[in-house]
C-alpha cells in the first residue's frame, strides 16, 4: 500500500446518567408525625419540609376559602357544613402528610424533634385564631343586639310623634325588642341600657299627660301599667308605679270634664278611678263632683230652660246608677245622688210643662202634665198639672184656649148645662176663668147627623122634646173655650165651642156627632 496511510476509529460518545431520585430514607415516626402535625396548622407547612408545594398550595388555598367564609365574624358563625368539611380536610393533609413523611427527609430543619417541636408551637396559631375570632364572633353580636336596641328606640321616638291609637303598634313592637334583649341577653352591653330606655319610653308614651290632654292620656297610661307584666322588674324599678297617680289624675279630670259637658263616658271614667285606686286622692273626690252636678241641675228647674234641666236629670240619675264603687258608703252616697236626681226630674216635669204651654207647644205640655199627675199624684202642683194638661189638650184644637196659664181656681155665678145629643160617651173640657172637665154617657136614642143636614135651616140639636144625659157647672163671666170629645176607640173628630159667658143668663152647651164628607 503506497502513501500514506491513516488510520480512523471512531471513538463512541457515551450519554451521562440520568439523575435518580434519592433513595428513601429510612422510616422516622417522629418524621412523619412532624409532617403530620405541620400541616394542621391549615398552611402546608409540612407540605412545604417535605418539598410537595403543589400540595402546601392546596392547603393554603382551602385555608383562604374558609377565611372568605368566616370573615369578617358574624354573629352566627361559620357555617357548620364549611367547618365539617375542613375539618375533614386538615385530617386528611395531616395522614396524607404523616405517610409522605415517614420515609421522606426533610428539607429542613435537618431535626425531626426539632420539627415536630416547630409544629407544636405552630399550633398556637390557628388556636388563637379560633380565640379571636370567637371575641370578634362576640363583638359583633354585641353590635347587633346594639343595632336591635336602636331600633326599637327609634320605633318609639317615631311613635310618640303620632297620636296613640295609632303609635300603639310600633310602641309593642319596641316593648317587646326591650323584653327580649333582657330576657335572651341578659349580659350585652345592650341589655344594660334598656332601664334607660325604659324610662324614656315611659315618659314618651305618657307624654300627653303633661301637655294636660288628660281624656286622651288615659288609653297610653292604661297601657303603661301592663308593661311590667312583660318585663322583668329589675329594668323598671320604681317606673312600675310610675302611670299610677297620672291615671288616677286623668281619669278624675277627663270624668269631671265630661260630667259638666254632658260626655257620655264620665260615668265609667270614674267607676274605673273608683275601683283601681279606691284609696287615692282623686278617687275620694268623685262623689262630692257628682253630688254638685247634681245640685247645679236641679237649679235648672227654676231656670229659662227646665225641660233640658229634667233630660238632664234623668240622664245624670242612670248615668250615677251605673257607677261602680269599691267602698260601701262611697256607693251608698252614689245610691243617694241618683235618687235625688231622679226624684228632681219627676217633679221638676211641672215647671217643663208650664215652659211648653207658654211656648205653645200645646201637644208637648200635655203630655208631660199628664205624666206628671201620673207619678206626683199627691204633689202640691198636681192639681193645677191636671188643669193646664186639659187647658193644653183644648188649645190644640182652639189655639186661643191656650193665652192664659190655668188657676186652680173653680165654681161661678153662671150655670151651663152640657147636653150630649150623640150615640158616643163623651168627655166635656172647659178652660177660661176655670177649668175642668166631665164626662156624659151616650144618648141611647140618638143618632149621627149627615154634614148636610147640619147646615140646613132650621138644624137644632138638642131640642126640649127629649131627655139627654146632660150636666150643669157653674162658670164665672168671661170666655169659655169648650172641647167635646168622644170617649174610647171611637175615630170621631173633638168638636169645640168658644161661649162668652155674661151674668144674667142661663147657657146650654150640646154636643152631638156628624159624619164627614169623605
Amino acid at each position: 500500500m503506497s502513501g500514506d496511510q491513516y488510520g480512523r476509529y471512531d471513538q463512541g460518545f457515551v450519554m451521562p446518567p440520568m439523575p435518580v431520585a434519592p433513595p428513601p430514607a429510612p422510616a422516622d415516626g417522629v418524621r412523619a408525625v412532624a409532617v403530620a402535625v405541620l400541616n394542621l396548622s391549615g398552611l402546608g407547612l409540612g407540605y412545604a419540609l417535605v418539598r410537595r408545594w403543589v400540595l402546601m398550595l392546596m392547603c393554603l388555598a382551602a385555608t383562604a376559602v374558609l377565611l372568605f367564609v368566616a370573615l369578617p365574624a358574624d354573629p352566627d358563625g361559620v357555617p357548620v357544613f364549611a367547618l365539617v368539611l375542613y375539618a375533614l380536610f386538615l385530617v386528611a393533609v395531616a395522614a396524607h402528610g404523616a405517610v409522605v413523611g415517614l420515609r421522606t427527609r426533610l428539607a429542613w430543619p435537618p431535626s425531626a424533634p426539632l420539627a415536630l417541636a416547630l409544629g407544636l408551637v405552630l399550633l398556637v396559631a390557628p388556636a388563637g385564631g379560633v380565640v379571636a375570632y370567637d371575641s370578634a364572633r362576640d363583638e359583633a353580636t354585641q353590635q347587633m343586639l346594639l343595632d336591635r336596641l336602636d331600633k326599637a328606640d327609634q320605633l318609639v321616638e317615631a311613635a310618640g310623634e303620632r297620636a296613640f291609637s295609632s303609635a300603639q303598634s310600633d310602641y309593642r313592637e319596641a316593648l317587646e325588642a326591650y323584653e327580649n334583649l333582657s330576657a335572651d341577653h341578659p349580659d350585652s352591653r345592650a341589655a344594660a341600657k334598656v332601664p334607660a330606655r325604659m324610662k324614656t319610653y315611659y315618659a314618651t308614651v305618657g307624654a300627653v299627660y303633661e301637655k294636660g290632654d288628660y281624656c286622651e292620656a288615659i288609653a297610653p297610661l292604661d297601657y303603661l301599667r301592663t308593661v311590667p307584666k312583660k318585663m322583668p322588674e329589675t329594668d323598671l324599678s320604681d317606673l312600675k308605679t310610675w302611670p299610677d297617680d297620672r291615671l288616677a289624675t286623668s281619669l278624675y279630670e277627663c270624668a269631671s270634664d265630661g260630667l259638666t259637658s254632658g260626655q257620655s263616658t264620665w260615668a265609667a271614667q270614674f267607676g274605673e278611678l273608683l275601683t283601681t285606686f279606691p284609696d287615692s286622692a282623686q278617687a275620694a273626690k268623685v262623689e262630692p263632683a257628682v253630688g254638685s252636678a247634681v245640685s247645679a241641675t236641679v237649679k235648672g228647674l227654676s231656670g229659662s230652660d227646665p225641660c233640658t234641666a229634667v233630660e238632664q236629670l234623668k240622664t245624670l240619675s242612670g248615668q250615677i246608677e251605673n257607677i261602680t264603687a269599691e267602698d260601701a258608703s262611697v256607693s251608698d252616697a252614689l245610691t243617694q245622688d241618683a235618687g235625688r236626681a231622679s226624684n228632681s226630674a219627676r217633679s221638676g216635669a211641672y215647671n217643663c210643662g208650664v215652659a211648653q204651654y207658654k211656648d205653645g207647644d200645646f201637644d208637648e205640655a200635655q203630655t208631660t202634665m199628664e205624666e206628671y199627675v201620673s207619678a206626683n199624684k199627691s204633689a202640691k202642683n198636681a192639681a193645677r198639672a191636671k188643669k193646664i194638661a186639659i187647658a193644653a189638650e183644648i188649645a190644640q184644637t182652639v189655639p186661643a184656649a191656650g193665652k192664659k196659664l190655668p188657676t186652680t181656681r173653680s165654681g161661678g155665678s153662671i150655670s151651663v148645662t152640657v147636653q150630649n145629643d150623640s150615640p158616643d160617651d163623651i168627655t166635656v173640657m172647659y178652660t177660661g176663668p176655670v177649668t175642668g172637665s166631665f164626662k156624659l154617657k151616650g144618648c141611647g136614642s140618638c143618632r149621627t147627623y149627615s154634614f148636610t143636614e147640619t147646615l140646613s135651616i132650621g138644624f137644632k140639636p138638642c131640642n126640649a122634646n127629649r131627655n139627654y144625659p146632660e150636666r150643669t157647672i157653674s162658670l164665672p163671666v168671661g170666655t169659655t173655650y169648650f172641647l167635646h170629645k168622644p170617649n174610647g176607640d171611637s175615630l170621631a173628630t173633638p168638636a169645640s165651642d168658644t161661649a162668652k159667658l155674661q151674668s144674667g143668663y142661663i147657657y146650654t152647651e150640646c154636643a152631638y156627632t156628624t159624619t164627614s164628607l169623605s
